[in-house]
């Protein structure tokens, strides 16, 4: 008996519902991008409002990230399993009451609470739309497809800084905040009818345990993550929460100029991640971008935060080569999903997302907490100032992180994989 034969209108249609479904998954990473880096924006709103400094600012930017890095790997099994459309959609309304919930908050346990609950929705948004790749592209466009989703993220973040700053200096922070939540509604409805959870040929999967042993157990996924942790630490800690107060220190920045200048570090990401994607999958290669990334990413990072008062335009120009550079950490995923088997690539990719996103977890607050040891006691409306050499100080372990990507990205193993023509 013959195969049934597929029409050149079945695979068009097809091929479109899966260019829409990707489209909007990549706008969930818009919109996560956007909540992950609204915080930069409101610190002296935070510490007034709140009556804290710097540390505890650290860590209630970084709920979203608590919960997000430690919801990748379970997701991963999940979106295995279960496919990307409930999870996303039912995701996507946890943001919004996360959102709803911070933007009210009185209590800094409330704020706590809500920022914790918009990570927990925003987690599913990175691996969901990496999963809707997996299963409905070929596996040579895996790389570029992932490089533009990482420009949707970058495009988020750009919106959360100057495009934000000017509403919160305009309606509040908190109407601002609200407004954001009740957009994620219409993101979920969106996500519901437009994504589907796989093809109708996919593949079974192994057991959780065995999935799980072989991925912790190849080194290779362990480089890759440490790779990712340390491209994406600056970006995080440094323009995700506290770019904007160094440069208003350094440079005597205004907050939507600061906001402005610290959005060139993500125009860089946006326009280096698909094309670090598309570069890697054209030269069939993953090392060589990651390498060069890292090395380019270490010296500019050293060179913003160290060389002091640069010409706008140098410093400008910084921003957006080290985005560049670093965006090279959109190549690990190709990497980390070559190097493990099929059935287990959300769980791999989960768990390299884990390492990715936890690197601001780890760095916000510890920056925060840094600046305290080194705050000598200056007020401003009731927010701490920090100096311009406290910040440089606590910036130094940001730079010992790309130095860690360096080394990670040279210990990985090449996959070579097939060019694209």
């Amino acid at each position: 008996m013959s195969a049934p034969s597929t029409s050149p209108a079945t695979v068009a249609g097809a091929t479109a519902r899966a260019s829409f479904a990707w489209a909007l998954g990549a706008l969930f990473f818009f919109y996560a991008f956007v909540q992950r880096v609204a915080p930069s924006v409101m610190v002296s709103e935070f510490m007034r409002d709140f009556a804290v400094g710097g540390a505890v600012v650290g860590h209630m930017a970084a709920f979203y990230l608590y919960a997000y890095a430690g919801l990748q790997i379970p997701l991963g099994l999940m979106f295995d399993r279960l496919g990307p459309r409930r999870l996303m959609a039912g995701a996507a309304l946890v943001c919004a009451l996360g959102g709803w919930l911070f933007a009210g908050a009185d209590a800094l346990w409330e704020a706590y609470l809500g920022r914790m609950l918009v990570g927990v929705g925003a987690a599913a948004s990175w691996v969901g739309v990496l999963t809707v790749t997996a299963q409905w592209f070929p596996p040579a466009r895996f790389a570029l497809f992932g490089g533009l989703a990482q420009m949707m993220g970058m495009a988020g973040a750009v919106f959360g800084q100057a495009p934000l700053a000017e509403a919160v200096r305009q309606f509040g922070w908190r109407p601002t905040l609200a407004t954001i939540a009740v957009a994620a509604v219409a993101l979920a409805l969106g996500l519901f009818i437009a994504v589907r959870d796989r093809p109708p040929a996919a593949a079974r999967r192994h057991s959780i345990g065995a999935d799980l042993a072989a991925v912790t157990r190849n080194p290779q996924t362990w480089l890759a993550a440490a790779f990712g942790l340390a491209m994406t630490g600056p970006m995080l800690a440094f323009g995700g929460l506290w770019a904007v107060p160094f440069l208003g220190r350094a440079y005597g920045l205004d907050r939507p100029a600061a906001a402005a200048a610290t959005s060139l570090l993500f125009i860089g990401w946006g326009i280096g991640a698909p094309f670090m994607g598309w570069l890697s999958d054209r030269i069939g290669l993953r090392r060589p971008p990651m390498i060069a990334g890292a090395a380019c990413a270490a010296a500019t990072l050293a060179a913003i935060v160290y060389i002091p008062d640069l010409p706008m335009t140098v410093l400008g120009g910084l921003m957006l080569v080290h985005g560049i550079a670093a965006s090279a950490m959109i190549v690990l995923f190709a990497s980390v999903r070559e190097h493990n088997r099929p059935a287990a690539s959300g769980m791999a990719m989960g768990f390299a997302n884990t390492a990715v996103v936890g690197s601001g977890a780890i760095f916000q607050p510890l920056i925060g907490a840094l600046l305290d040891v080194g705050w000598d006691g200056t007020l401003v409306e009731g927010a701490r100032v920090y100096a311009s050499g406290g910040y440089r100080w606590a910036f130094a372990v940001l730079l010992a992180a790309t130095t860690l990507g360096i080394a990670a990205a040279w210990a990985q193993r090449e996959t070579y994989c097939r060019p694209v023509a």
